[in-house]
């Protein structure tokens, strides 16, 4: 691969191929990373690196983000993105210099996966799975909008609706971090005393079935779980920007 192709793929815009599935062995790449974890054994497998997860995973991505496409009329998602392998370890006790797991996702906007909100986030590697859609953490003004569209007496109860909703169709409904008691000044028996407490919102998706991932058809599973977490998604870009 050229530098330049190579770059698109590492950052999630090079143009993909259709999603075929991830190698029934792929797995074994995070375990074998996890317990080298030097600079030396991943350049010698950093190919394999690319072949079985950084491909498949633009490729999932793609398919997804244009299938997702009109379930956002009037909102422009984002190119697909798949997070760096490296950790940033400046502030870290950890000092391992990789992930043990991939992630990526299809954002509302311009903002990364990780830092705005999210029409699709899957999440692969040796300790978790997961797939979901939202915004992973509120910090600094949004935490403030956030609350604050809360205690809107038409903003608070769309948002209430469109989670209660979602709960029913039994759809994990979780946060970054979620507080004790409600913030002040709000009352503690506020009508979404629940949701004031939470520093973030994400539906996270049931767990995938037992031999997707190895399959095209991932990509229909996790398309039809973001179409449903899609009033939310759109509700918070909407709101807190």
């Amino acid at each position: 691969m050229t530098k330049a192709a190579k770059a698109a793929v590492r950052t999630g815009t090079a143009t993909a191929t259709a999603f075929g599935g991830f190698d029934r062995k792929a797995m074994q790449f995070w375990h074998e990373l996890a317990a080298e974890m030097n600079r030396e054994w991943f350049l010698e497998n950093k190919e394999r690196y690319e072949t079985q997860w950084l491909r498949p995973m633009t490729a999932l991505l793609a398919g997804a983000s244009a299938r997702l496409a009109p379930a956002y009329r009037g909102v422009k998602l984002g190119a697909p993105r798949v997070m760096r392998i490296n950790r940033d370890i400046r502030f870290s006790k950890d000092k391992s210099p990789y992930k043990t797991w991939i992630g990526g996702g299809v954002s509302l906007g311009e903002r990364k996966p990780n830092e705005g909100v999210t029409a699709l986030y899957v999440h692969f590697g040796v300790d978790a799975e997961f797939s979901g859609a939202g915004q992973y953490v509120f910090v600094g003004d949004t935490l403030t909008r956030w609350r604050r569209k809360l205690d809107d007496k038409v903003k608070g109860p769309e948002i209430a609706k469109i989670v209660a909703g979602l709960r029913k169709a039994k759809y994990q409904v979780t946060a970054y971090d979620e507080l004790v008691r409600v913030p002040r000044p709000y009352a503690a028996d506020h009508p979404r005393a629940d949701l004031l407490r939470m520093k973030g919102l994400v539906i996270g998706f049931p767990a995938i079935p037992r031999g997707l991932i190895h399959r095209p058809e991932l990509v229909g599973w996790l398309v039809g779980h973001a179409k449903a977490a899609a009033p939310l998604a759109t509700w918070l870009y909407r709101n807190l920007r």
